[in-house]
């Protein structure tokens, strides 16, 4: 059995009386450099988390003697007990959890916990934060090291929200906590203690670019090969995003399909599969830029890209239909209860389409967009391309 134990900036002080037991009963103590320090000597051996990390919690599972971790306020909330279960099971471990920084925060500043989105920027880009970004919003964020917080505001500031109110929480529940207000725009550069949290009240005229599907095409870098705002937002809507899930984009030109999945289900999972290894490039940083970073971007032509891939809860593909064998491929692939999802504008991609809809059935639509464009002194309706689109589940 794996205890994890919780503990705050408070330290041992902080530790109620089973969670003190776990701690000097150990025979394995294990937690960061600063956790460690936190608590007295018990007689156990002491390892402080190696990188990479992985590694190491898989042999914790096989240790023979009683192993305690310590972390960082709640270990259930963006913190290494969340770790441990993905990797060795709920039945392995007990979990004796602090007060979160979270909810300290929150007390803190009088807002409504269940009002405030949590944003954990631990060992990630601080861009994280940005599809949480919309005037109003208030957002506590976990942040890494003394220069977290000017990140934090760096990726506010940069997309037109300087003005959001910024509070830095330093040591939150210990004799050391300071606070200090400022805005995205005042506070520039500086430093925090490296223990320290960020709470953003978002303010400003900054776009407006919501998790709902359907962002404005010039919200990307692309060069043309992208798939439309309005088939984008009916493509996702099939797709049907799902926290926890997996979306394979083929053909993903500029990403935008497998970006705007991962921003409507926070938690869901995505690779973005492009034989153009400069398209690839650039959706890797659209991907940072609108703040989903862990989209996967895997450069190779499908099919057989495709080898070696974790399952798909749903696919969508956007380019390379007529290659020889790809939505067998894919409809192999996909989990039960998937969604498999393709859109043709050529002759050649709908008469695939065709074939598949009549051997699997499905819904097959077209659709098509106009916009209305200047014409001399009038206005007049401008069409765009029509799209077949082949939706299997």
């Amino acid at each position: 059995m794996i205890t994890v134990v919780g503990i705050g900036a408070d330290g041992w002080d902080g530790l109620d009386e089973p969670a003190r037991t776990a701690v000097l009963g150990a025979d394995l103590l294990v937690g960061g450099e600063r956790q460690l320090a936190l608590v007295p000597d018990g007689g156990a051996e002491r390892r402080a988390w190696p990188k990479p990390l992985l590694g190491f919690v898989d042999e914790l599972g096989g240790f023979d003697g009683a192993v305690c971790v310590l972390a960082s306020g709640d270990p259930m909330l963006h913190g290494i007990g969340a770790t441990l279960v993905r990797r060795l099971g709920p039945q392995r471990l007990r979990v004796i959890p602090h007060i979160s920084a979270h909810a300290f925060a929150c007390a803190r500043l009088g807002w409504p916990t269940a009002d405030v989105e949590l944003v954990s920027a631990v060992s990630r880009p601080a861009e994280v934060v940005a599809p949480a970004l919309a005037p109003g919003r208030r957002l506590v964020v976990y942040v890494s090291g003394p220069g977290g917080a000017a990140e934090v505001a760096r990726v506010a500031r940069e997309r037109g929200f300087g003005a959001s109110r910024l509070v830095v929480m330093e040591e939150l529940g210990g004799p050391k906590e300071r606070i200090e207000e400022s805005t995205a725009d005042g506070w520039g550069e500086r430093e925090a203690a490296p223990l320290h949290a960020v709470a953003l009240e978002v303010r400003g005229g900054g776009p407006l670019l919501g998790r709902t599907p359907g962002l404005p095409d010039d919200a990307y870098e692309h060069d043309g090969q992208i798939t439309k705002r309005d088939v984008r937002a009916i493509t996702l809507a099939a797709l049907v995003p799902v926290p926890g899930q997996r979306l394979w984009d083929i053909g993903a030109g500029s990403g935008s399909v497998a970006i705007e999945w991962l921003r409507a289900a926070p938690g869901a999972r995505a690779v973005a599969i492009e034989r153009d290894s400069a398209r690839a490039e650039r959706i890797a940083r659209n991907a940072l830029r609108l703040g989903v970073p862990s989209l996967e971007v895997v450069t190779a032509a499908a099919p057989a890209a495709l080898d070696g891939l974790p399952a798909p809860d749903a696919i969508f593909v956007g380019g390379g239909l007529t290659a020889d064998g790809l939505l067998e491929r894919c409809r192999a692939a996909l989990a039960p209860e998937g969604r498999l999802v393709a859109n043709a504008v050529t002759v050649e991609g709908e008469g695939v389409l065709a074939r598949a809809h009549a051997q699997w059935g499905g819904r097959l639509v077209r659709l098509a967009v106009a916009q209305a464009k200047p014409l001399g002194g009038y206005t007049a309706w401008r069409p765009a391309m029509a799209i077949t689109q082949w939706e299997l589940r």
